[in-house]
């Protein structure tokens, strides 16, 4: 009875051990109640992001580079995160190959490995130089290794990718001025190519993404040609327009050979470093979704190009490649944030890292917007 008694009572406490480990675990992708991660171990803006496919190991989501706090010169880092939605938690990771960090560069996750592209290096007296290297990070080696340079430099591009192995590198800012181009990076053989170039007016700090054979991305910032002659004219200003590519499929499709159209406008105003990111491709389509931004297009520091401080956007919006229109998520995102140029697709969630908050305070926290019940 005593032996019994014993058993009865192990059993018991085994048991209530085991319901308080599940309880006490992260909250993650498959809980049913509300998402919720930690801020990131130190607060940046206009990092490079990228996410992984969830995958055996889960989802990965990365930060690389970015402004700092302090929005100075001094204050760009090299540092890199790794944030684990499987367990909610944040490492640190192998900084960047270069004494100095870098602001405005891109990355791209495919096969285990992301890509990290361009972006610009700022020195004290405000000098940006545009950068052409491409990194590599080996995230289960925390190792870097170098890929051939993008022929063309750019910083404030965006980036998609096209049947797993294709990296487009779609316009951007190169030695100070915007550019068409759209550069082709082949994962597997290390070599560019060049695509059609851009309809629209040359444009940095767009937004946008690659789903299927399709390129979506919108506004960002060109040149504003009165500046010359109009008295406190702002260097650059919001583009308004927003364009779709087919890249062709096939066998013996050339993917270089990008049909360019231009879509009407999203919901909200025009503006610049919206986040972007793919959300899974579904039969017929998918979401491309956009958050955040500012109407006020600006450097590093959040103080635009007019000298009047930049605020973020609460608008959350996607476009629905089925139905080929736009759609509303959310109009009045709370803690809305800037400077944050990429978005995670997690399941039913959007995530951004870091950037600017009002205020242009940049921040740690990472931003999630709920998509059930929205689409």
């Amino acid at each position: 009875m005593l032996s019994n008694y014993r058993i009865q009572t192990s059993f018991t406490v085994f048991a209530i051990l085991v319901v308080f480990f599940f309880l006490s675990l992260p909250n993650t992708l498959n809980a049913g109640s509300e998402l919720k991660l930690p801020s990131m171990p130190a607060p940046v803006s206009n990092s490079a992001g990228a996410s992984t496919h969830p995958g055996e190991t889960g989802q990965k989501v990365f930060s690389f580079m970015g402004m700092g706090a302090k929005k100075t010169w001094d204050g760009v880092t090299n540092r890199a995160f790794e944030l684990d939605l499987k367990t909610g938690l944040w490492e640190e990771k192998r900084s960047l190959p270069g004494v100095v960090g870098r602001l405005g560069a891109s990355a791209v996750a495919v096969s285990g490995q992301v890509f990290i592209f361009g972006g610009y290096v700022l020195d004290r007296e405000g000098t940006e130089t545009t950068q052409s290297d491409l990194n590599v990070y080996v995230p289960f080696e925390d190792r870097y290794y170098r890929g051939k340079d993008v022929p063309v430099p750019v910083e404030d591009a965006v980036v998609g990718l096209f049947h797993e192995r294709f990296i487009y590198v779609i316009g951007g800012r190169s030695k100070g001025e915007a550019v068409r181009n759209v550069q082709i990076y082949d994962t597997e053989k290390d070599t560019w190519s060049q695509g059609t170039p851009l309809k629209g007016p040359a444009v940095f700090g767009h937004a946008g993404a690659i789903l299927g054979d399709s390129i979506i991305y919108v506004n960002g910032a060109y040149r504003n040609p009165e500046a010359g002659g109009t008295k406190n004219a702002s260097k650059y200003v919001a583009s308004g327009e927003c364009w779709m590519g087919k890249i062709p499929t096939g066998k013996h499709a050339d993917i270089s050979q990008i049909e360019w159209t231009k879509l009407p406008g999203h919901p909200g105003n025009a503006r610049f470093r919206i986040a972007a990111g793919a959300g899974p491709e579904e039969r017929k389509g998918g979401h491309i979704y956009f958050s955040g931004g500012t109407d006020n297009p600006y450097d590093y520091n959040g103080i635009g190009y007019d000298g009047k401080a930049s605020e973020p956007s609460a608008v959350t919006f996607a476009f629905d490649l089925k139905s080929g229109g736009w759609e509303t998520i959310d109009e009045n995102t709370a803690g809305a944030v800037m400077d944050t140029r990429a978005v995670a697709v997690a399941g039913h969630n959007l995530i951004l890292v870091g950037g600017m908050e009002k205020g242009q305070a940049v921040t740690a926290k990472v931003t999630i917007v709920s998509l059930k019940g929205k689409k």
